[in-house]
């Protein structure tokens, strides 16, 4: 019969209490625990006791029940013990902003709570942590503080570079609002009036004002009613209102950024993460790149959006945890450090790095008639005419515009692994819009699978000196109106992925400003799942002939053959 110690006070060094339930098989034998931290409440993820995990569309599913199957880990020999961070919950002291407690860090918490659980006598001084996306924050935020007692981590679906978490390209997305407030099959921070925005406690009242009307002069804001409310009524919407008033990478989102934390991890770390959303997937690779200590790296299938409550990944995690937090040699260390799931040809792939394979960035060019080629279009502008799209805004009309480019059907399986970049020739009427692109892989059937993604804000367009061929990164540190009727190259980075194209497939590339706001892709997430479209009718023309060269950039595995293609 399972043990539950409810509503345990944890003593953080500046004496506030953190509220935490701790959850163990019968006996007194001490056991490795696993620590679970997260504003969520701690009561919500004891439904993984007694709710069945949930798959999109249920509506039972909840994104917030995510520290994992309690009964798993206690059957497997291990404390399961989950927390509520400071001003969260039944936990005391203050909240404020995003990823910050007060002035107090969350790894600093996360340090006092981890050495805490291990002394008490149902531990035996050994801890890893579990959890999924916040969850999988926390764990780098603790790990990075070097806590004695935390002696791995097993991160699944975390959330990293944190400007990326929620303007993709600079543009928004709208599911951070969910996580927070609870919308769209999520339940949301559990705060109350002791969270508070960091924002408004920062900055005088003539400055947030100024804020708040720049931020409503942006037509895509000013037309979106959440929007405009949050900003005139940010009480008990605190942390979005932060994100909201925050449009560009800074100081605001680096502070506390894992990506540049985790340099000062020492334990061994496992990273999962599902194919599907590439803005997640990219900051994982980015994490796994900066690590130096043990490590692993899992990028597993498509769709994105595990069972809820979080019951995925646990084998792979319990056989990191029993080599690492009991000692039993599994052979999990000798396999290789990277193993990611090919989509097309459903198979697994490992190897050291990511890309696991050798590749060779080729373009593929945008061509008249809605084709993709390996060679450019061979005419100027006179006779390869541009095309081009009039958005008018989604407060008038649901169609959403879009262009359409194809290659031939693929002779042979065709694998490309990698991040990629659209280099787009476009002239725009207005001082802004969004690219957004959706990249498909399509059978003869016609039927479609989505492979990856990717956005790009036109006033973002700056690139940064980390770019590389088929490797752009822009440092979204200022929005620069465009020039209407200028023809500029927007180059946007393709989210990470892994998609073998099998004979007689197609690679149907897609151009749009706004998405769809329901399609077979978007069905699978969450309905807050979306970017914000734009707010002011724009006409979109796009150049590819002989004086631009319009196309894509993307990473082709160097052991096919091409003289067939």
């Amino acid at each position: 019969m399972m043990v539950v110690h409810k509503d345990l006070r944890v003593p953080m060094r500046d004496g506030v209490h953190l509220a935490a339930d701790a959850y163990h098989d019968q006996g007194d034998e001490p056991r490795p625990a696993l620590v679970a931290l997260s504003p969520y409440g701690k009561e919500l993820q004891a439904l993984a006791l007694t709710v069945p995990p949930q798959k999109r569309p249920s509506p039972l599913w909840d994104g917030c029940i995510e520290a994992g199957d309690i009964a798993r880990v206690v059957k497997e020999g291990y404390v399961h013990v989950i927390g509520d961070v400071r001003g969260s919950g039944g936990s005391e002291g203050e909240h404020i902003g995003n990823y910050n407690a007060g002035g107090v860090p969350l790894g600093q918490d996360a340090y006092d709570f981890i050495e805490w659980v291990a002394a008490q006598p149902w531990c035996n001084g050994v801890v890893g942590m579990i959890g999924i996306s916040y969850f999988g924050s926390m764990q780098i935020f603790a790990a990075s503080e070097r806590p004695p007692s935390l002696k791995a981590i097993f991160v699944s679906g975390g959330h990293f570079d944190f400007y990326e978490t929620t303007y993709h390209g600079g543009v928004m997305w709208f599911m951070p609002r969910a996580a927070r407030e609870g919308r769209g099959g999520d339940s949301g921070w559990a705060f109350t009036h002791r969270h508070k925005s960091r924002m408004l406690e920062a900055y005088s009242e003539e400055e947030i004002k100024r804020r708040v009307s720049e931020r409503l002069a942006d037509p895509d804001v000013a037309a979106w009613p959440n929007l405009v409310h949050v900003l005139n009524y940010p009480i008990h919407h605190e942390s979005w209102f932060d994100i909201i008033t925050n449009e560009v990478d800074g100081e605001w989102y680096e502070e506390q950024n894992p990506i540049n934390l985790a340099r000062n991890i020492d334990i061994p770390v496992y990273l999962q993460i599902n194919q599907g959303r590439g803005w997640t997937l990219d900051g994982t690779i980015e994490l796994f790149d900066v690590l130096d200590c043990p490590k692993k790296l899992e990028i597993g299938p498509y769709p994105p959006m595990q069972t809820r409550p979080w019951v995925d990944e646990h084998d792979t995690m319990f056989r990191w945890y029993d080599y690492w937090l009991k000692g039993i040699d599994n052979g999990i260390m000798d396999e290789p450090a990277v193993k990611v799931h090919v989509e097309g040809t459903r198979h697994w792939a490992t190897g050291e790095n990511w890309p696991v394979k050798d590749v060779e960035y080729r373009p593929l060019y945008l061509r008249a008639r809605g084709k993709l080629a390996f060679e450019p279009e061979p005419y100027g502008v006179d006779v390869a005419h541009p095309e081009g799209f009039f958005q008018a805004p989604l407060t008038i009309t649901d169609k959403v515009e879009k262009l359409s480019w194809a290659t031939e059907p693929f002779t042979k399986v065709t694998s490309v692994h990698g991040v990629g970049a659209a280099h787009l020739f476009v002239e725009i009427d207005q001082p802004d819009t969004n690219l957004i692109l959706r990249f498909w892989d399509e059978s003869p059937s016609g039927k479609r699978r989505l492979v990856t993604t990717g956005f790009l804000k036109a006033s973002h367009n700056e690139l940064d000196e980390r770019t590389t061929e088929g490797n752009p990164y822009h440092p979204h540190t200022r929005s620069v109106p465009v020039e209407p009727g200028a023809i500029n190259e927007y180059v946007v980075r393709i989210y990470p992925f892994a998609n073998d194209f099998l004979p007689g497939h197609k690679l149907v590339v897609e151009l749009m400003c706004n998405e769809p706001l329901v399609d077979d892709h978007n069905a699978l997430l969450p309905p807050d799942a979306f970017h914000l479209p734009v707010g002011r009718p724009v006409t979109h023309t796009v150049y590819r002939d002989a004086e631009h060269w319009s196309r894509l950039v993307l990473p082709f595995v160097t052991a096919n053959d091409w003289s067939d293609v």
